[in-house]
């Protein structure tokens, strides 16, 4: 699934995914401190990531221990397209906690927006090890093997996701699109199709990710036909 550069800047092939908002940040802490935690997840989902940041920022002058709060911070920077902050937030949350797969996933998203593949695929097999049923990271290395041309290992990635049983449409979407570069058109066709079924129709309620998802898979299947068609 693209995380890099900022997500919306990303390329048609980077679409990677960063791990979701870190429950463990709210384990264990006080309901005001739950409440400030869901409400800068509000801000950050509603773009307004200064709100955000300075929310965490302040549970993180409360609580500097706290290896999520630095975790969940460091993706709204790099969202925000702020990636040396990431970066340094990502590098904390590990030293607090090096054993929370999701900063792993997170930190290699970064690699892989700056081009450190190596560093990236590094990152995504830690976060594997650790924490094996993270589709997240499944999908991310599969997208980084392809980045490689290493396109048989990418499918064993995405076929492994989709054993998981979850993102089923964007599992299928990142399989085709492998299928596609890989020149087996037949196979990529069938996953472009399947992802359709799967990925929910734009409405004011799907989130935006999988908007440009299935408006990507619509010209990629295109791309495909059109010469079928001629």
């Amino acid at each position: 699934m693209n995380t890099r550069a900022f997500v919306g800047q990303q390329t048609e092939d980077k679409l990677r995914s960063p791990d979701s908002w870190d429950a463990q940040s709210a384990q264990g802490k006080t309901d005001p401190e739950r409440y400030w935690r869901a409400e800068a997840k509000a801000r950050a989902q509603a773009k307004d990531y200064s709100s955000a940041i300075a929310i965490l920022t302040q549970l993180i002058d409360r609580n500097p221990d706290s290896a999520a709060d630095y975790n969940n911070r460091g993706l709204i920077y790099f969202q925000s397209g702020q990636l040396d902050r990431a970066l340094e937030d990502y590098n904390t949350a590990l030293q607090l906690n090096p054993k929370l797969a999701s900063i792993y996933n997170n930190r290699a998203n970064y690699y892989a927006a700056c081009g450190k593949i190596v560093e990236a695929v590094a990152d995504y097999e830690v976060a594997l090890d650790l924490d094996p049923s993270n589709i997240r990271a499944w999908i991310n290395l599969g997208i980084t093997f392809r980045d490689l041309g290493l396109y048989q290992r990418a499918i064993e990635n995405f076929d492994f996701a989709l054993i998981l049983g979850q993102f089923a449409g964007n599992v299928y979407a990142e399989r085709g699109r492998t299928y596609h570069l890989w020149g087996e058109w037949n196979c990529a066709i069938a996953d472009y199709q399947r992802a359709l079924v799967q990925l929910p129709q734009p409405s004011y309620t799907t989130p935006a990710a999988n908007h440009r998802l299935r408006l990507q898979v619509e010209i990629w299947l295109d791309d495909l036909l059109s010469p079928l068609e001629v």
